[in-house]
């Protein structure tokens, strides 16, 4: 039986990225209904984020040691297929405390996904291909971050929040299934470290490690853009509402509207990552991001923010793509799932305990002044790691000539 080219591979992976995002991504949008049903704090609602993204982020670790051990297909599963069921299970819940349990739950067992997915892609396409390739793969991701939130909120207009989660759940639950029994039948021979690259191929250059030290600052940088955008993101429905007086239902759509951006910007962002190399143009995304942020405290009126969120989704879902081909560039095949982990987990984590503090701040001194203040504290923190990222090249450099 032939193998399926690489493009068969990655339609089946921009699906699988779409239904492992369905109920993710439901927890943004609805959150102004969990708000009202609850009658919670800016704090508390954050909390509800925070309770799925600290979960997803710790899951990432466990996910990616795994993939890199016993083969991704079952750390997949349990990523599509987990999330189906864990979903289903917030959307029965009926108390404050148990929607808290079963949104962890939901992120534990969506860890599975990213850390085992990307090297699989990379793995399936050509070297100089893999940012495009990843690019790609990210077109699910942003279509289900469209889809779900009109879809959910429609739901949730008819049956309540509730019903969007355990509607939802059991199209993700059935295709996690289904793509279990595609891996088995039909196994996609990627696993990290299985086959050795021909000495002197672009496959080899992972085989050549970037020094860690590099490494570290470059996962410090890309997780602290992603756990600031992320928590910024999360308020965004209730900024809309709360200042500019949309409906629940307009700012869920404009969320909608935001994540088209990665439709065409992620691709793009691949393609650019291999002509131009995807440390240099993620630097150039790092730095713009914080006053993107700080912009959107001061915008004066809803079109302004929709403006600036553009700005801030091109740079984000550029972002993406290009920080994974960095990372399966730069670490030995071995250890690319693990590291992949390593990545999302900050991030994520990052993104987790940032909300709630964002969500007090709003609360004492209110959305302007919290988004300005994250805005620039961000900017600070990258302005330190492209610093360091001079000094580690020049010392590399000095250290070159010496030798």
């Amino acid at each position: 039986m032939d193998r399926p080219k690489p493009f068969t591979y990655i339609l089946l992976f921009i699906s699988a990225h779409f239904f492992h995002h369905l109920l993710t991504a439901l927890v943004v949008p609805l959150l102004p209904f969990i708000r009202d049903g609850f009658g919670l704090t800016y704090a508390q609602a954050g909390l509800v984020v925070s309770a799925f993204t600290l979960a997803y982020g710790i899951g990432q670790l466990p996910a990616g040691w795994l993939a890199d051990r016993i083969g991704p297909k079952f750390v997949l599963t349990v990523g599509i297929a987990g999330v189906g069921l864990a979903g289903a299970a917030v959307g029965l819940s009926i108390g404050y405390g148990a929607l808290i349990g079963f949104l962890v739950l939901m992120g534990i067992a969506g860890g599975g996904y990213h850390p085992a997915a990307a090297p699989l892609i990379s793995a399936a396409v050509p070297a100089p291909q893999r940012g495009k390739a990843l690019g790609l793969h990210l077109i699910g991701g942003s279509s289900s971050h469209f889809v779900s939130p009109l879809v959910g909120v429609a739901i949730a207009g008819l049956i309540g929040w509730r019903g969007a989660f355990v509607a939802i759940s059991l199209p993700v639950f059935v295709f996690g299934v289904a793509l279990f029994w595609i891996l088995t039948h039909d196994e996609i021979r990627a696993r990290a470290g299985t086959r050795r690259a021909p000495t002197g191929s672009a496959d080899a250059a992972a085989e050549v490690p970037t020094r860690p030290s590099v490494i570290t600052v470059f996962l410090v940088m890309t997780a602290t853009v992603g756990a600031f955008t992320g928590s910024v993101i999360a308020f965004i429905p209730l900024y809309l509402v709360d200042v500019f007086g949309a409906s629940e239902q307009a700012a869920a759509v404009f969320l909608s509207a935001f994540y088209t951006t990665g439709l065409w910007a992620s691709p793009l962002g691949g393609s650019i990552s291999d002509r131009f190399g995807p440390l240099t143009v993620f630097v150039i995304l790092a730095i713009a991001i914080g006053p993107l942020i700080m912009l959107l405290g001061g915008a004066p009126h809803w079109m302004a923010v929709a403006l600036v969120m553009l700005g801030v989704g091109v740079t984000l879902f550029v972002r993406m793509p290009v920080s994974e081909a960095y990372l399966v560039t730069a670490v030995r095949k071995k250890n690319q799932s693990t590291v992949l982990g390593i990545y999302f987990f900050a991030g994520m984590e990052g993104s987790g305990i940032l909300t709630p503090i964002l969500g007090h701040a709003i609360d004492v001194y209110g959305f302007r002044t919290g988004f300005a203040g994250v805005g620039a504290v961000l900017t600070v923190i990258i302005a330190a790691g492209c610093i360091a990222l001079v000094v580690l090249k020049r010392t590399r450099t000095a250290g070159s000539l010496l030798a």
